[in-house]
């Protein structure tokens, strides 16, 4: 009688054992395939293109996350978000189909990218330090972010070059300051611009109201005004 009793306790605990380990590890197995479909999906995409695709959603309404260049869940779901809503494949990929819908081209690879970031935003932190070396940090990310903010706009050139050193965009170029050495704060104000911050929210434009004189750019909407400088789409 004992030993039957002690083959029952045996065989429960056994039993018990049993459905522990398959609700335990089978929920890391899942967790597992989870990360790794996460970091499938991140493949097709360098970080400064997740960063770009980040900051199109967000600019959009679609994405609310941290612009971190990481190709997490928050963002697929973004993506996929997109896809729905302009009739695209919904896969929470970005394939070149989604990558001509947000306007973006996908590098083959990411040293001549790295290159070309590094020339933009030596470029980008002049024009700062030309243009706004006198106002807050704040004020100094503004103006990187309207020289991005115009890339991104059909009515404007499509690199950071062009846009720039369009005839009479931007008085650095045509007195010549875009060529001072910019300092640290420059530097580090046109990186935060080309990580996503657009404290302007999304403006093309921006003037000194005291210095002024086109009565064409006082009839632009204003979005926020910064130190010395009105913001306008």
């Amino acid at each position: 009688m004992k030993k039957a009793l002690l083959s029952i306790v045996s065989f429960v605990f056994v039993f018990a054992f049993a459905i522990t380990a398959v609700f335990v590890f089978g929920d890391n197995s899942a967790q597992k395939i989870d990360r790794q479909e996460e970091i499938s999906s991140d493949a097709a995409t360098t970080t400064a293109e997740n960063r770009t695709i980040q900051t199109k959603l967000k600019r959009w309404g679609y994405y609310t996350g941290n612009v971190d260049g990481i190709y997490g869940s928050l963002t697929r779901e973004a993506v996929r978000y997109f896809q729905r809503k302009n009739g695209l494949a919904v896969d929470g990929i970005v394939g070149p189909k989604t990558a001509a819908a947000l306007g973006m081209t996908l590098s083959s690879g990411s040293s001549s990218s790295s290159s070309l970031s590094s020339s933009d935003l030596n470029l980008l932190a002049r024009c700062v330090y030309a243009e706004a070396r006198g106002e807050s940090y704040v004020g100094q990310v503004a103006i990187a972010a309207v020289v991005l903010n115009r890339v991104e706009s059909p009515s404007f050139p499509n690199t950071i070059a062009g846009v720039i050193y369009q005839p009479y965009a931007f008085t650095a170029v045509n007195d010549g300051q875009i060529n001072l050495t910019p300092n640290s704060t420059a530097y580090k104000a046109a990186q935060d611009a080309l990580n996503g911050w657009d404290p302007t929210y999304g403006a093309i434009y921006y003037y000194n109201p005291a210095t002024a004189t086109s009565s064409w750019i006082w009839s632009r909407q204003t979005t926020v005004t910064i130190g010395n400088h009105v913001f306008a789409v």
